[in-house]
């Protein structure tokens, strides 16, 4: 269970307000009105002078059908990495990185995203207070310097990510030791105080050797460590399992003295079914792992979107199976994944990786409906409109996937640096808000209904909400009705009240309803009354 001590002091001052409320049968008196915390434009204008709060005459509370609310995942990826999106460098101060932080966040919010896909481990390091691998190059430009007054960066991006109704999900490499942009290795990179379970390749690059128990048991521990210690929403990996052949300019990766210990015990694996072997056991031990520590954090991966060349057929290009030794399919196949995002970043009529082909067969893969969202090349998909083809790929998603639809945006640079982008994402597919799809293999606690109140506050009505388990909630859907028609909004977990306007464009509000929603998308029962 999530326990939020703040929200529960929250909620706590909003039951204050109401503790001379009365009840007779259904009918409910306050004398002191609960904090306005967001206002709706409205065409009315409220008389002059103070007014007191007066309880609406209430109706008793009803059953009706309120309208299905959008679901849809739409993330963005965040990387550190060679200083690729944050912090834009090495040197910035606690203050720039906290600045360019919000930025982001707010961009994704207010152009109706739902996640963020934030890299804390690009290389063995970390954008976080760690006991096991030391502070990254990336934020600090020296590997194991703290940031200077010392924060905690991942614990920043969680809280503001909250706040924003933004799920947030750590991206870590797991066996990259070593980026070659990220300094010389000092006494304090995983290169030198690992150095039995590291190789470096010829791109200059270090990497842990999937094959040994200890690096299985080391990236695990840190998986672990980030799922205990921080309110997350999903551990995220991307395509990087046994490097790609070019980072090692094409020589067999090396991995002789495991590979001859596995020999020398009896082993019958071919050398590629070994080394696939060594990948799948590792991904199914994480799945696990995560799910025995806290339940409702996900693990999500995100491959390179071909799996072989001929699958399907007329698919050409590299084999992850081949070259990266990631057996992708067979994870989905498995379900050793909650959300499952292929790296489609090539075009629509693309003739050798056409986007729709490659989506329509991982989706046949899928066999235990686990979430397929695709992950889209915006930052750079080699088009002459850019815009419009995000556009129509997040409209061939929705085809093909239906109510589980998603996506995930490379990177988040590609949102801005095309002027044209968001303004054609934010009038497109994403002019509503949504919740992200419902995770039902996963057992949640059940939402208790919240309790509603509405007062009258002139021409407003004046609404608050509570519930008894505010510590499974991460978010609210407020429903409002005028003239017969119900209105949805999405609001975030720390608002507990609002002032609704009774008339608005020529429509008079006739009734409010409230549900909770828990950081796996699950619905509670509704609350709903009438206003007269």
């Amino acid at each position: 269970m999530r326990i939020n001590y703040l929200k529960l002091i929250i909620l706590s001052g909003a039951f204050t307000s109401f503790i001379s409320c009365s009840t007779q049968g259904n009918a409910v008196k306050a004398s002191t009105p609960t904090k306005n915390t967001a206002k709706t434009n409205n065409n009315t204008t409220p008389p002059p002078g103070p007014k007191p709060i007066a309880m609406i005459p209430p109706e008793e509370t009803f059953r009706t059908d309120l309208p299905e609310i959008k679901r849809e995942f739409r993330g963005a990826w965040v990387a550190s990495v060679a200083n690729i999106n944050w912090p834009s460098r090495n040197n910035l101060s606690v203050q720039q990185q906290k600045a360019e932080a919000i930025s982001m966040l707010d961009m994704l919010k207010d152009n109706n995203f739902n996640a963020v896909i934030f890299q804390v481990r690009p290389s063995a390091d970390a954008l976080y207070t760690s006991n096991i691998e030391p502070w990254s190059y990336f934020l600090t430009g020296q590997t194991g310097s703290a940031p200077y007054p010392n924060y905690d960066p991942l614990q920043f991006w969680i809280d503001e990510a909250h706040k924003r109704g933004l799920e947030l999900h750590v991206w870590l490499n797991p066996y990259r030791a070593h980026h070659s942009n990220g300094g010389s290795p000092n006494k304090l990179s995983m290169v030198n105080k690992l150095s039995d379970i590291v190789v470096r390749l010829k791109n200059g690059m270090y990497w842990f050797d999937p094959a040994n128990p200890k690096t299985q048991g080391h990236v695990s521990n840190v998986v672990k460590d980030i799922v205990k210690r921080y309110d997350i929403d999903a551990v995220h990996f991307d395509d990087y399992f046994y490097p790609y052949a070019t980072y090692n300019r094409g020589a067999d990766f090396p991995d002789n003295a495991t590979w001859n210990e596995y020999q020398r015990n009896g082993g019958t694996l071919s050398r590629a079914d070994w080394r696939r072997d060594n990948v799948n056991r590792f991904v199914e031990r994480i799945y696990k792992e995560i799910h025995a520590e806290k339940n409702y954090v996900r693990f999500g991966i995100s491959p390179f979107g071909i799996w072989k060349p001929g699958y399907p057929q007329g698919v050409v290009g590299s084999s992850q199976y081949d070259e990266l030794y990631a057996d992708a399919k067979l994870w989905l196949n498995k379900g050793w994944v909650d959300y499952f995002s292929p790296q489609l970043y090539w075009p629509v009529e693309s003739k050798g990786q056409p986007f729709e082909s490659l989506l329509r067969w991982w989706k046949s893969e899928n066999t235990l409906n686990r979430h397929l969202w695709p992950g889209l090349n915006t930052v750079e998909i080699r088009v002459s409109d850019r815009p419009s083809e995000i556009r129509s790929q997040i409209e061939i998603s929705r085809q093909i996937l239906g109510n589980d639809a998603g996506e995930i945006h490379w990177s988040i640079a590609g949102l801005t640096k095309n002027a044209a982008m968001l303004p054609t994402l934010k009038n497109g597919p994403y002019k509503e808000k949504a919740l992200v799809p419902k995770t039902p293999w996963i057992k949640a606690a059940t939402l208790q209904t919240p309790t509603l109140f509405i007062n009258d506050n002139g021409s407003f009505a004046q609404i608050s909400w509570s519930t008894k388990n505010i510590g499974e909630v991460f978010q609210w859907v407020l429903f409002t009705q005028y003239n017969g028609v119900w209105e949805t909004e999405i609001l975030t977990l720390d608002q507990l009240s609002k002032e609704i306007p009774k008339y608005k464009d020529g429509r008079t509000l006739n009734a409010v309803a409230i549900k909770a929603i828990d950081r796996l998308g699950n619905e509670s029962d509704y609350m709903a009354k009438k206003v007269k």
